[in-house]
């Protein structure tokens, strides 16, 4: 069975993005030690999960629909029911239930699943306790508004503190399991 790790950046007050979506240097610091490592650990996973707008977010970077994003090795599934391109070997557009989509995955997928983003799609698999993990890169900003963590869902969950990290920059990383009752 595949383990679902919610591997993201954040900032302070748990958002993924500012309003517009947008996740640039202007937000999340993207140099430093904090870097290296989150490169190492994307070596650990088989897979990178994320919703349509996460994927379009790789556009303005000269990827194409139908290509891999970033971490080209990685299978992309891409969960959205307005993108439309044909799904193949790097890249797979999931439409409909992607709860369903995802139970069967995990039950028939050995290793780890990285869950990217976005928020509403995280909102959805945390409502159906389907996260493993939570890995937050922290960032030492707050913005005030954007997109949450968990989208709109409120989820109310206790979490075991696995493994922290403090960075020169002001980033943390947090891992936590997720303790589903």
């Amino acid at each position: 069975m595949a383990k679902l790790v919610y591997h993201i950046a954040t900032t302070l007050d748990n958002f993924i993005a500012d309003l517009d979506g947008n996740a640039d240097s202007s937000i999340f610091l993207y140099e430093g030690e904090h870097v290296t490592d989150f490169i190492t650990d994307v070596q650990q996973y088989n897979a990178v999960l994320m919703g349509g707008k996460t994927y379009e977010y790789g556009f303005q970077f000269g990827a194409k629909p139908g290509e891999p994003g970033y971490f080209k090795e990685l299978k992309h599934y891409v969960f959205s029911n307005t993108l439309q391109f044909e799904s193949n070997d790097k890249v797979e557009l999931v439409k409909g239930n992607a709860v369903d989509f995802i139970k069967d995955l995990k039950m028939n997928e050995t290793g780890k699943l990285w869950l990217s983003g976005g928020g509403e799609l995280a909102g959805s698999f945390i409502e159906q306790k389907l996260i493993d993990q939570l890995v937050l890169k922290v960032n030492p900003v707050i913005i005030g508004a954007g997109i949450p963590l968990f989208g709109s869902a409120k989820p109310r969950l206790n979490l075991e503190l696995v493994d922290m990290k403090q960075y020169s920059n002001g980033v943390h990383k947090l891992t936590y399991n997720m303790i589903y009752s």
